[in-house]
Order: structure tokens, then sequence, then C-alpha cells
């Protein structure tokens, strides 16, 4: 079992084109022999933005601080802390902060994947 806090995770600059100001924290990853699921913090600085961007898989989605806007092809959504949110595989989506605060979340994606996006 681990048992980590998240700040003792390096954190690390979201190198993909399209990202401002986003960081990555690998919560639960390759390196700990996960399987089925890698679990990710993200901290999105405001005025920043992960990528507009689609893949083959799927994430789910928590709010631990912060608001902003999660972009679909559904249109923009306000999201705030304790939104859950779901995005589909092959959907266009990015998560921007539009507030004077940091946006932080939780992402799970299936395992094993590009974890940089």
């Amino acid at each position: 079992m681990k048992v980590k806090a998240l700040g003792d995770h390096e954190q690390k600059p979201v190198q993909m084109d399209g990202a401002t100001q986003t960081r990555m924290r690998m919560l639960v990853g390759p390196e700990d022999g996960a399987k089925n699921f890698h679990m990710r913090h993200f901290e999105v600085a405001p005025g920043g933005h992960t990528p507009h961007h689609k893949h083959d898989y799927e994430h789910e989605i928590l709010i631990l601080k912060g608001e902003g806007v999660a972009r679909s092809e559904q249109g923009d959504r306000p999201v705030k802390p304790g939104d859950v949110l779901f995005v589909p595989p092959n959907e266009m989506h990015q998560f921007v902060n539009n507030s004077a605060a940091p946006l932080e979340f939780i992402c799970l994606i299936p395992a094993p994947m590009d974890c940089s996006r």
C-alpha cells in the first residue's frame, strides 16, 4: 500500500501544445505498478488552461479547489469544488481557470496511457 501526501509528489509543468500555466502531479501511476487506472492532480494557475484536445480514452474528474470553465462540444460549463465530471472518449475538452485563485482537480484515466495529458 502506498501512503504519500499530495505535496510530496513531484509537480511538473504540462508540456502539451496549448497548455498554459498548468502543472501536474502523478499521484498513482506506472511507478506504483498501477495496472488499471492512473490518478493525477492538476493545478491551473489564474488565467491558465489545459490544451483543447481529445483522445480515445475517458476522464473522471473531481474539482478540489478554485473555479473555472469546462469547455466541451456541448459548450462552456462553470465548475467549482465538489463538481464531478465525466469526459467521454474522443470528446474535445479543455479546463480554463478564469478566477483569481488556482484551479485544482483530480483526474483519473485508464492505464497504461500517455500520462502527460
